[in-house]
């Protein structure tokens, strides 16, 4: 068999559904609903919505949710055909390796790798610093050598914080899904709750003369606005990742991805109106608009249950990410491409306890030890990667006799898949020289590990 024709190989859904028996499909459509809000809502809905007001849409910010959610919703129907179609582990790298073959799906799942693990470590950070913060205010202070990334310069040496939330979230995970998911349902119900909060005190203050003008930069600011946003969804795509352990994946699944962005949706929305409601647009520009909102009304005490909601709101999305990420490692892992220990199951828990730990510790010398502020925007292209394969993907995943599915089916086919490729293209032009010269670099040292070790070990070469 020459190189050509073992990148392009293709393993068949019946052996990776084969492979995946050892996982338990303990996870209904609640948790998954919920495991979707949690890693999609996260510290971002307190934050992205005051900023890109501020900067980009102005009160505009509200139609700017409305066009990303057009997008998003056109990439999430295409996961919601593919997990309908192909209920098994590994999300877009497992659904590339049986549409476009072995090369395509190691390149997506590189890419998912990037996105998954970066976005944790960047946010376990990022939930150290607000913990700090919000302890400062009762007078408890981390000495400054343990409080952030290696920076002797600065007197920081490692970020002490961020690595214990992670290896707390992995000893959570470790304890089986069932576990995971109860105590991300509560943390989630927490901060739904704490965010409603802040839509109906806040609503008592709204002033509509804020809302005028609607859009001072132009439909051009509204537009920009929604590519901005846009990556607040960034993180449904987890729930494919779980569709090996989902009771029913053919129903399951599409209304865990669907339900999942329209009640993100709507709490994004709501939070915006408010938000550009109570405060000027141009006053929004700061770290933490919605606290600084609260500040304005005159309703402090709210701001610390606020903190607290951005404190849950991050935990349940590194739970997720971590969740997916370690489920992401297996299947590589169990196709082969990285070593095979990766996919090794505890039986007690049914839980792929080698790729946890694997996960674990990258993300937890990442997030405690460097510095990720000008990686953190690799997480863009790695996702989006992913989307336009996907929305590609349907066109093939329609021709493919082998493959029935009578589950959820993409509307207006082949338009929405074709106009949903063409959207996220069109974002990744968007995104800066820079990002894109890190990337390459990225994905290079992806193919020198394929070509170097995933080739010569994979599975399908004994299958």
């Amino acid at each position: 068999m020459n190189i050509l024709s073992k990148v392009n190989r293709k393993t068949s859904l019946a052996k990776f559904i084969d492979r995946d028996q050892n996982l338990q499909r303990t996870i209904g459509t609640k948790d998954l609903i919920m495991m979707g809000i949690g890693a999609v809502i996260g510290a971002g809905i307190f934050v992205i919505p005051g900023t890109v007001a501020a900067t980009t849409a102005g009160p505009g910010i509200i139609l700017s949710f409305v066009i990303a959610t057009v997008v998003c919703s056109l990439c999430a129907m295409c996961y919601a055909e593919f997990s309908s179609a192909l209920p098994v582990a590994g999300s877009a790298y497992t659904f590339g390796n049986v549409i476009f073959g072995e090369i395509t799906g190691w390149i997506i799942g590189w890419g998912l790798i990037l996105e998954y693990m970066l976005s944790v470590a960047t946010v376990a950070s990022s939930w150290s610093a607000y913990l700090q913060s919000l302890l400062a205010n009762f007078g408890i202070h981390m000495p400054k050598a343990l409080s952030a990334n290696y920076d002797p310069n600065h007197g920081t040496y490692v970020n002490l914080i961020a690595i214990l939330v992670v290896l707390l979230i992995s000893w959570i995970l470790t304890r089986g899904v069932k576990s995971s998911t109860r105590l991300n349902d509560i943390m989630v119900l927490v901060k739904i709750a704490i965010i409603i909060v802040f839509v109906v005190a806040g609503a008592f203050f709204v002033k509509p003369t804020n809302w005028n003008p609607f859009m001072p930069f132009g439909v051009s600011g509204v537009f920009t606005g929604a590519s901005l946003v846009f990556f607040a969804y960034l993180g449904f795509d987890v729930i494919a990742a779980s569709a090996g352990e989902v009771k029913n994946p053919k129903k399951t699944m599409p209304i865990g991805i669907i339900g999942t962005l329209i009640i993100c949706t709507i709490l994004y929305i709501l939070v915006s109106i408010v938000l550009t409601g109570i405060v000027p647009y141009t006053k929004l520009n700061v770290s933490d608009p919605v606290t600084f909102a609260l500040q304005m009304i005159h309703l402090d005490k709210l701001g610390i249950l606020i903190s607290l909601g951005a404190l849950a709101g991050m935990f349940t999305m590194m739970v997720n990410m971590v969740f997916s990420s370690s489920r992401l490692i297996y299947s590589i892992g169990r196709d082969g491409l990285l070593p095979k220990n990766l996919s090794k199951i505890d039986t007690k828990k049914n839980v792929p306890i080698h790729s946890v730990i694997f996960v674990t510790i990258v993300i937890a010398l990442m997030g405690g030890i460097f510095s990720l502020d000008k990686l953190a925007s690799l997480v863009n292209i790695g996702t989006l990667i992913a989307f336009t394969f996907m929305s590609i993907g349907i066109l093939f995943l329609r021709r493919r006799k082998d493959i029935k599915n009578d589950g959820f089916k993409v509307p207006l086919y082949p338009v929405l898949p074709i106009v949903s490729a063409v959207a996220c293209i069109y974002l990744l032009t968007q995104l800066p020289l820079d990002t894109w010269i890190l990337a390459i670099i990225w994905f290079a040292g992806g193919l020198c590990i394929y070509f170097g070790y995933g080739i010569k070990h994979s599975r399908s070469n004994k299958s």
